[in-house]
């Protein structure tokens, strides 16, 4: 009997742990290809610190196609443009592959179209790409230069609160830093119902933690805020008021790559892929999604729409499960491994510069048993070496370490 094919879309978190997961949970006993719009892997974590010149995009990248080749999968540096699930083939722009089973882990597109004047080219920076990371930087040292007021926030329906919460404080770090702290008033402008909601409902004494760091840091909060547009050096909200900046970056929501949207059978309206526990999709047993890529529906209603943040270790641990149901299926057997996004726990360290919170739940969504979070420089520290350890274990495909 001839081998069975694995095609992985991505190989970011989600990509790259659930190719080389299949070929461990098959002792090398099927081929795995990986097709990848980007020929390198990067530590979005870290990209909170780029801006600033504390690293580098050769610090947070490595190319995947020799951690690939060295665990027998095969790397293709292509984009997809179409899926064939009827006929499990995937049309891209490095030639056509067929797959006997195919993983999605395509992650996100930024959608600036809800509020105009963000964007490149627009009014105001964001930091969830690298390449818009690095015009955040640009535009952070021309703002040295000439400093004014900042704002930095999370339109509606955005989802990585935790990131922008990062760089709030790095900005209030590094405004102290350069002995501008007193002289720039600093603006958090969130669609959050409460500071700490992170998009997950909050945590126990979270809007008190939250609320004692922008104190202490003069940062003025405006919470429940639906942005409108962003004119040159000034943010308009929904309800008409105005806040002025000379610096702003603002994260936008986060939509699925056209590729996936065009795939109506299994997409949702914002083209993410609808799954079941065992991320499987809804109608075809043989595809999987993992990672950003994968819808979530938040238990809850805000006034204003917020999203839920889908990071890595939600992204890994779903690539995981995907694997062992792959394998299961390869062997005849049935898929047994679940676990739903909302009862992954969730673990993340919010970096603030030189301080941080360590946050701790038994599970991502709510109701949950338990939930901490632990501030103090600690969690800077415990930051800085998880992303040295995360990128050693990753470029040398050490997946089954934690």
């Amino acid at each position: 009997m001839s081998r069975k094919k694995v095609l992985v879309l991505g190989g970011n978190f989600a990509g790259l742990t659930a190719a080389l997961a299949v070929r461990h949970e098959l002792h090398g006993d099927v081929d795995v290809r990986v097709v990848s719009a980007s020929d390198k892997f990067l530590f979005n974590p870290s990209l909170i610190w780029l801006p600033f010149g504390k690293r580098s995009p050769a610090d947070i990248t490595f190319p995947l196609a020799p951690t690939f080749e060295s665990h027998g999968v095969d790397f293709v540096h292509a984009e997809a443009t179409a899926l064939d699930l009827n006929g499990r083939k995937v049309t891209t722009t490095g030639g056509v592959y067929d797959y006997d089973y195919l993983v999605i882990a395509t992650g996100y597109r930024n959608n600036f179209d809800g509020v105009p004047g963000m964007g490149p080219g627009g009014n105001a920076y964001t930091i969830t790409t690298l390449d818009d990371a690095i015009r955040a930087g640009e535009g952070w040292r021309r703002f040295l230069r000439a400093p004014g007021d900042v704002v930095v926030g999370a339109t509606q329906g955005a989802g990585c609160f935790g990131a922008a919460y990062e760089y709030l404080f790095n900005i209030s770090h590094q405004l102290r830093k350069a002995g501008l702290k007193r002289q720039v008033k600093l603006t958090w402008v969130s669609s959050e119902p409460f500071l700490g909601h992170f998009g997950i409902g909050g945590l126990p004494h979270g809007e008190a933690l939250l609320s004692m760091f922008l104190k202490k840091e003069h940062i003025t909060p405006v919470m429940n805020a639906a942005m409108d547009h962003v004119d040159e050096g000034r943010l308009v909200l929904a309800d008409g008021t105005g806040i002025g900046f000379k610096y702003a970056m603002i994260v936008p929501p986060f939509v699925g790559q056209d590729v996936i949207s065009a795939a109506s059978e299994i997409a949702d309206a914002k083209g993410y892929v609808e799954v079941r526990d065992t991320y499987q999709t809804l109608t075809r047993d043989e595809v999987y999604a993992v990672g950003i890529a994968v819808a979530v529906d938040a238990p809850w209603q805000t006034p204003t729409p917020v999203g839920v943040p889908k990071t890595g270790f939600p992204a890994e641990r779903m690539a995981h499960v995907a694997a062992r149901n792959i394998a299961a299926q390869i062997r005849g057997e049935t898929p047994v491994s679940r676990k739903a996004f909302g009862d992954i726990p969730a673990v993340c360290v919010m970096d603030a510069g030189n301080n941080g919170v360590i946050i701790l739940a038994d599970k991502m969504l709510p109701p949950r048993k338990h939930g901490l979070l632990i501030p103090g420089p600690q969690a800077h520290a415990m930051k800085l070496g998880f992303e040295k350890y995360f990128l050693w274990k990753t470029r040398h495909g050490y997946i089954t370490l934690p």
